[in-house]
This record gives structure tokens, C-alpha cells and sequence, in this order.
């Protein structure tokens, strides 16, 4: 069985949340190289942080070759690299919360606690 791929509009959001979580990733990225050592233990997850960016990347890369194959009359460039007015943001609250045992985030009782 074939499987027909994604409509165009499919691709253009997923192209859009793509690129914003590949400026989250590189923000993460820079983020943990300003805070830890460039080499050794302390760089493993910047690193690491790399190497997903590097594949989001490729694989963003091989989606745009997709949407031109699919939809050679709609698609543009900006598809998968769409200018930061169009990219998905990433909301993320200043203050992180915790879940406590027993307790909703809400601050009522958790079912069965």
C-alpha cells in the first residue's frame, strides 16, 4: 500500500513547529555552553544538543525535498524554513511548577492520594 503524504497545509505547520523547535534547541544549546565547560563531562549535553540540531536539520532538509515532490506548485522555501514571524513558539511559564505527591498542580487533592 502507498501512503499518500502529507497535504500541503500539514507540511507548512510542520515545517513551522520544526523551525521553532530548532531555535529552542540552539538556545538550549548555547545556554548549557555558556554555563558548563566547552570539553570534558560538562559538555555532553550541549553536545548532544548539537548532534539533535544538526539532525532536525537534516531531516527538515529532507521534508522540503518531500513538499516539492508532493506539491511542486505550492511549495516554497519557506515551508520548512519559515521567517521567525511564522515559526511555532515555545511556551514555556517563568516560574516551572512542581507536582507534589498527593497534591494537583491546580493545589487541590490528587484522586486516590
Amino acid at each position: 500500500m502507498t501512503k499518500r503524504g502529507l497535504t500541503h497545509p500539514d507540511h507548512l505547520r510542520l515545517g513551522q513547529i520544526l523551525q521553532g523547535l530548532q531555535v529552542e534547541l540552539q538556545r538550549a544549546e548555547i545556554t548549557l555552553e555558556n554555563a558548563y565547560p566547552r570539553s570534558g563531562p560538562g559538555a555532553f549535553p550541549a553536545a548532544k544538543l548539537g548532534e539533535a540540531g544538526a539532525a532536525l536539520l537534516a531531516a527538515r532538509r529532507e521534508l522540503e525535498n518531500f513538499v516539492y515532490a508532493e506539491h511542486g506548485d505550492a511549495a516554497t522555501t519557506e515551508d520548512y524554513f519559515p521567517d521567525e514571524e511564522h515559526q511555532a513558539k515555545l511556551d514555556v511559564p517563568m516560574k516551572l511548577g512542581r507536582v507534589v505527591r498527593g497534591r494537583c498542580p491546580s493545589g487541590g487533592r490528587a484522586r486516590g492520594a
